[in-house]
């Protein structure tokens, strides 16, 4: 069974589940290897209460951070918005194709995943952002979906990154980190 910190705790069982499908999904795309849903453990991935604070500096900062981008995650999950996040690490990874001949196939995905009328992970994009990506996908290049994904990324640094800062959930965390770890009471040794 997995052990969460208080505040993801207070995301309920089925976000979560969702949040660790987004992972698996998410899993190559990421660009950081070592990026899991072990981080959301207690243990020795514990955010201090420095780094949660460094969080409200800026939207970046709290993506950079490993703890902050899946407590992020999983909030978006509660707000049924993950699809934010996957598009915005999907277009991250597609910029980073090597092979030029495979672009072609992966923005059909992508576009029909995320971008077109019926997608089923549909983006919130207003329709001349939609019909540039559309025009885009004539002749995929690395940068078919950067006006999409920057339109993504300023929705969730100005709508969803607030929310999360104000969440009751982030909250939590912050008073999680507060709690000084000389509360615990070791074990005697027998």
């Amino acid at each position: 069974m997995l052990i969460m910190c208080k505040g993801l705790a207070t995301f309920s069982t089925c976000c979560l589940e969702r949040a660790k499908e987004l992972r698996a999904r998410l899993g190559g795309f990421l660009q950081k290897p070592d990026w899991n849903f072990t981080c959301c453990k207690i243990g020795k991935h514990k955010p201090t209460l420095e780094e949660c604070l460094r969080w409200k500096e800026s939207f970046e900062r709290l993506l950079s951070c490993k703890y902050g981008l899946c407590a992020f995650t999983a909030f978006l999950v509660s707000e049924f918005s993950e699809e934010n996040i996957a598009f915005y690490f999907i277009c991250e990874e597609y910029r980073q194709t090597k092979v030029l001949s495979k672009l072609p196939s992966k923005a059909q995905k992508i576009y029909e995943e995320f971008i077109c009328s019926d997608a089923p992970r549909e983006i919130n994009i207003d329709h001349e952002t939609r019909d540039i990506t559309r025009d885009n996908m004539a002749s995929p290049s690395l940068s078919c979906f950067d006006l999409a994904q920057h339109k993504i990324y300023l929705l969730m640094a100005k709508d969803c990154y607030p929310r999360f800062l104000r969440s009751q959930a982030y909250r939590d965390l912050l008073h999680q980190a507060k709690s000084p770890k000389s509360l615990q009471r070791p074990q005697k040794k027998a």
